[in-house]
C-alpha cells in the first residue's frame, strides 16, 4: 500500500436530526484508502455503508472527525483545488434509471460533465471522448447507444453509462454503491470484471459498497473487506482471511447464511444461531458492542460493558472489534467463557 492513503476517515461520526432525536448512523468510523486499491464495505441494511460512501464521496459532511484527501482534510480545499478534489471522487449509484435524465441522450449525459469541467475543446474532441468512454465501458458500437435514451438501454446497459459518466471526469476514486444489485447474475459477473479491468487501466480505486458477501468475495479477492454493522465498522483485513477465518460473530453469522451452490450443501449447512433475530434500533443502540444482544458467544460483564475499537487478536491478521478477542481471550476460551453460567 501506498504510504500516503488516498482517503482517510480518522475517527468519523455523523447523526442525522429526526425531530428533536439524534439517529446515530456512523460512531467512530476509521478506514483508509490507497491510490488503485479496492476496498469492499459489507453489512445488513442500515448499517451505514451507504453514508460512509457519500462522506467520503463527498456529498455528506461528517458530523466529527476528518476525512482527509490525499492528506488534507476535505474541507481545507479551496477553489480550484476543490474542484480538483470533486472530480477526483465520484459515486455511481444502486438505481441507474433513477440517477441519469431520462430527458437527455446518452451522447449528451456524458457531454455535459466534460464541457463543464472543460475536459474538451471542440465538437470533434468531445465525439472521440465521448466514443472512448462508452468503448471503456463496453458499450460497443457506440454509434448504436450514443443516441439513445436511457429507458432504450437495458439496466446493465444503463449502469454501465452511469460507470462512463463517473470517469468523464477522470476520477481517482469511484464509489460503487450498491452498483450491480439491479442487474441479473450474469450482468452482475460482467459488470464486476470491467470495473476490476477499469483499475486497471485507469488506476482509479474503488470503494464497493454491498449487503452481499458473496458478491464482496467475488469482487475483493486479493484485496480488503470492511465489515459494519450499526454504524462500526467490526472487522477489516484481507479478502481472504475475512472470508476464510472469521473473527468478529457478526462477521460470522453473515458467512454462515452465505447460500451454496449446490442446494444439497445449502440444506445441510450449518448456520450460526444467534440470541436474537432483532436487529437493535438505532435510536436505542445497546452499551458495550452493539452486536452482544444477538451474539451467540456473549461475554457477561465484557461484551455489555465496553465500547469496542479496532485491534489485533490472536491468531487473526486482521482487525477486529471484539474486546475478549483483542484483549488476550483466545477464541476457544472466548466461547467456554460465552456458554458458562452467569454468576448470580
Amino acid at each position: 500500500m501506498s504510504e500516503q492513503p488516498l482517503i482517510e476517515l480518522r475517527h468519523v461520526y455523523r447523526t442525522f436530526k429526526q425531530g428533536r432525536q439524534l439517529i446515530p448512523v456512523l460512531q467512530d468510523v476509521n478506514l483508509t484508502i490507497a491510490p488503485n486499491e479496492i476496498v469492499c464495505l459489507v453489512g445488513e441494511s442500515g448499517c451505514g455503508k451507504t453514508t460512509t460512501g457519500k462522506i467520503i464521496a463527498g456529498l455528506l459532511p461528517q458530523s466529527e472527525g476528518e476525512v482527509l484527501f490525499q492528506g488534507r482534510p476535505l474541507e481545507s480545499y479551496r477553489g480550484k483545488e476543490r474542484a480538483a478534489m470533486r472530480r477526483a471522487l465520484q459515486i455511481v449509484h444502486q438505481d441507474p434509471f433513477a440517477s441519469l435524465n431520462p430527458a437527455h441522450t446518452i451522447g449528451q449525459i456524458l457531454s455535459f460533465p466534460l464541457k463543464h469541467h472543460k475536459m474538451v475543446s471542440g465538437r470533434a474532441e468531445l465525439r472521440r471522448r465521448i466514443w472512448e468512454l462508452l468503448t471503456l465501458v463496453d458499450l460497443t458500437p457506440p454509434g448504436d447507444v450514443v443516441n439513445k435514451y436511457p429507458h432504450q438501454l437495458s439496466g446493465g446497459q444503463r449502469q454501465r453509462v452511469s460507470i462512463a459518466r463517473a470517469l468523464t471526469v477522470q476520477p481517482k476514486l469511484i464509489v460503487a454503491d450498491e452498483a450491480v444489485s439491479m442487474v441479473d447474475m450474469s450482468i452482475r459477473v460482467s459488470l464486476l470484471q470491467m470495473l476490476h479491468d477499469l483499475r486497471d487501466k485507469l488506476n482509479v480505486a474503488i470503494i464497493f459498497i454491498t449487503h452481499d458477501l458473496a458478491l464482496a468475495k467475488y469482487f475483493a479477492w486479493g484485496e480488503r473487506i470492511a465489515v459494519m454493522y450499526l454504524g462500526r465498522v467490526v472487522e477489516i483485513g484481507p479478502t481472504e482471511q475475512v472470508i476464510g477465518n472469521s473473527a468478529h460473530p457478526y462477521t460470522r453469522a453473515l458467512i454462515s447464511a452465505v447460500p451454496e451452490a449446490d442446494p444439497i450443501r445449502t440444506r445441510s449447512k450449518q448456520r450460526m444461531k444467534l440470541r436474537s433475530e432483532d436487529i437493535p434500533k438505532l435510536t436505542e443502540i445497546p452499551s458495550g458492542c452493539a452486536f452482544h444482544p444477538r451474539c451467540p458467544f456473549f461475554v457477561p460483564g465484557v461484551c455489555d460493558a465496553r465500547v469496542p475499537t479496532l485491534g489485533a487478536a490472536e491468531g487473526y491478521a486482521q482487525q477486529v472489534a471484539c474486546p475478549p478477542l483483542t484483549e488476550g481471550l483466545g477464541l476457544r476460551e472466548y466461547e467456554a467463557a460465552a456458554e458458562a453460567p452467569v454468576a448470580g
